[in-house]
Order: C-alpha cells, then structure tokens, then sequence
C-alpha cells in the first residue's frame, strides 16, 4: 500500500498534464536510445535447486526475538503466528506448484524506458474480448491476480456470457516480481503508468480499460489523468476519493466534522486508526529503503514484514496458520513471498514508496469512466458520497459485502463479478 500521511503535498499532481506530452515523439526518441526496441520476448522461470535448498535452510536457522508482552497483535506480527509460517514454509510449502502454474501461463518481457518489464498475456477464445490491464501493488505481485485469468478469459464457464470476455495483461511493476530493477530516479506511478500505455500500444489495443488496487490504482489512476483515446474507463478497488476538508481533518491535531454520514463516519475512524497505527513499514520505505537489509537477508524476516501490511488483512492471513479458511491459504501467502524471495525484490520494490510524491487518497481529478468496487475490510471503504464527488463520470459503485485489501485474490469469483458490471457500459 502506498499512502504515506494524509498531509503529504500534492504538488506533483499539477504536473501530470505535462507528464503526459511526454509519451509523444519525444519520449519514443529517448526509448529507442535506451534500447528499447518494441520487441517481446517468450519468458518462463524456473528456480535452481540450490536456491530452494538455500532458501529452506535460512528459515530453519531463523533466530526468533522473544515472544510479545501483549495477548493480541498490538507490538506486531505475533510469535505464534510467524513460527507457523516458518514451519509451514520449510516442511510444506512447494515452490514448484506455482512455479508450474505460472509457466503455464504466457509470459513475456519488453523493454519499455530502459527497463524490462515482464508481464502475463492471455487472450480470450470468445470474439469481441475487451482487453484489460491489471496492475498489482505492494507486496503483491502477479501471483496476487492469476485466480481472476480464467474467469475474466473464460466467463461462459464461471457464470458470465461470451460478451463479458476479457483479453487479460497482468504486468509486473518495475522493481517488482520479474521485471527489471530501475538502475536511475524516476520510476513513480506516473512513469509506470505512461509504460503501460506503451505496452499496451506493443500488444496493438486500440481500445482497453485498466484495472488497480494499491499501488495498482494509483498507477490506473494516472493512467486516467493522462487519457489516451485507448482508454475506455479504469476499476478502482482502492480508490482516491478523499476530500481536502477530510485529509485536514486527518492530520495531527485535526478535528473529526460533526456532519458526517454514517458511512463517512466509519471512512474517517478507518483512516484515522490507519494513519496512527498502520503506516510504519510505508513510512520507513518512504524515507530509507536501502535500510532494509533485513528482509534481503532474512526469509523470516521478510515475510513477517509483508504479512503486516494492515490489521485486517493481517488478521486475514494469522488465521489461516491457525488452521482456518477465508479466502487466503497458507500457499497462497507464501507463494507471494517466495517470489519476492527469489527475485531479491524486497528492496527493490520498497523503493517505490521513495520514488511516489503523490498524496494517496487525495481527489486527482479523473475525467474518464471510472468504476469502483467497495470491500468493507479495505483500509478504508470509500463512502458513495465521496466517490460521486472524486469521479464525475462515475459509471459503476458497489459496496461488497466481504472481502478486503486483496480483494482479487481473496474473493475471485465476485471481484471478477464486478469487473463483468462495471464495463457492460463502455464495451461499445
């Protein structure tokens, strides 16, 4: 997740206009000169031996701190709760399933702004598929949006019509995954948004939507503010819909209005609480990524940093190590993370949080057809009456009775639902 503070300046947002001249003759000229040529290139993965066996290794060499003082899960990840996951991740955990299933899948790289980026491409066998760019965010990656694939590609077989099909781009954040690691400054969600509409120029879309949660809605956003004619509209299930007033009032010293609704009431507590008590791993990766040694050293270490990205969520993933079922499994988890582990991306990907200037949640002013889902153990569930304000062209909003911040991989089958709903207007 990618808000830093609700006070952060939203200076940046007043050069997106100018950041979008660039995706003219100029910026191809410099493209060319960095190498990038438009090809696409076939990519699989496939760990060594040596690496799992390396990697098992440092899990069962952990050293564990002493247990917390508390009986909840106020101090951070709870030592139950991460002994578990060690456990299970040394003696059960198989790298190979999901490695297998992603091979599966088409992959590629391209070289876009000198950097390759890599992404899943999956067309759809049904005539008249829309395509869609689905953009992950932190600490996700393309494993957090394979379970939606075949239901948006496939819809005829997961209770869809053939005109609901999607041709499917799922690409990995620069920095992230297995793309490449930017080597220069720059690489904000505004850059990576102008990628993306390269990339889907390369696939040859002259029509498409885009699709994000997290760092993917701030990239889709910008997408949105850039506004090539390509792009048909954008789905937020994170969105920005925050008003000034309400960021004020956020801010240390603020004061909560006294008119709000009853859904503008639980926005605010939700933020609030988020801002005083869940922002410390985006603050630290904000300001000193490269101290985070840590989690590039340690398996342990950086799946504990991963798992407590909010309490909900977190709450999420600690009871399927204690044997229970909701949404996410326990290979699910440690996937994700052993692909961050393999890659070496812990850093890397933090360093996102470093490069961003925008102010999260903060209205950007999108113009476009917007669509927006609402889970309700999000880190906020944005009220209507915000969201009507934030997008003027509001085409889809709809309050999800369960699910949360990785509402694409913890409930598929409605979150692919909602996408089926929210692009019936723009399909043409």
């Amino acid at each position: 997740m990618s808000p830093i503070s609700p006070s952060v300046t939203r200076r940046t947002l007043l050069l997106t206009a100018a950041a979008a001249g660039a995706l003219g003759a100029g910026q191809r000229a410099v493209a060319m000169a960095k190498g990038d040529g438009g090809e696409i290139h076939p990519f699989t993965f496939k760990a060594t031996d040596a690496q799992l066996d390396e990697l098992r290794r440092r899990i069962r060499s952990t050293r564990f701190p002493e247990r917390e003082i508390v009986d909840d899960s106020s101090q951070g990840v709870q030592s139950s709760t991460i002994k578990k996951l060690a456990k299970y991740w040394a003696e059960n955990h198989d790298w190979r399933k999901v490695e297998a299933r992603l091979n599966a899948l088409p992959q590629f790289t391209t070289r876009i702004d000198g950097v390759d980026v890599h992404f899943i491409h999956v067309k759809s066998r049904h005539d008249g598929a829309l395509p869609i760019i689905v953009t992950h965010g932190w600490p996700g990656s393309t494993i957090e949006q394979m379970k939606i694939i075949e239901p948006l590609t496939n819809p005829t077989a997961h209770g869809g019509s053939a005109s609901d099909a999607f041709d499917v781009v799922i690409p990995s954040i620069p920095g992230y995954g297995f793309s490449g690691k930017p080597e220069e400054k720059g690489w904000d969600p505004i850059r990576i948004a102008q990628a993306w509409i390269e990339l889907m120029n390369r696939l040859g879309y002259a029509r498409y939507v885009a699709q994000g949660g997290d760092w993917g809605d701030a990239v889709t956003e910008q997408m949105a503010l850039i506004a090539p004619p390509q792009l048909l509209g954008i789905h937020v299930n994170m969105p920005a819909t925050v008003p000034d007033d309400i960021a004020v009032a956020l801010r240390p010293g603020g004061t909560k209005p006294a008119d709000l609704s009853p859904d503008e009431d639980h926005a605010f507590n939700q933020l609030d609480d988020f801002y005083k008590h869940g922002l410390g791993y985006a603050i630290e990766m904000a300001n000193r990524p490269q101290t985070l040694v840590g989690i590039a050293d340690s398996p342990v270490g950086l799946a504990a940093w991963m798992i407590d990205h909010d309490i909900r969520s977190y709450e999420l993933i600690a009871r399927v190590f204690d044997g229970k079922s909701e949404g996410l499994t326990r290979d699910d988890i440690l996937d994700n993370v052993t692909l961050y582990w393999l890659t070496n991306t812990a850093v890397s990907s933090a360093r996102l949080y470093w490069e961003n200037k925008l102010d999260f949640f903060a209205v950007k002013n999108v113009k476009i057809p917007v669509a927006v889902s609402v889970f309700p153990d999000e880190i906020y569930a944005a009220p209507k009456s915000w969201t009507e304000r934030a997008y003027p062209k509001l085409i889809h909003f709809n309050k999800l009775a369960k699910g949360g911040h990785f509402a694409a991989w913890e409930q598929t089958k409605v979150f692919c639902e909602e996408l089926r709903s929210a692009f019936r207007s723009v399909r043409g």
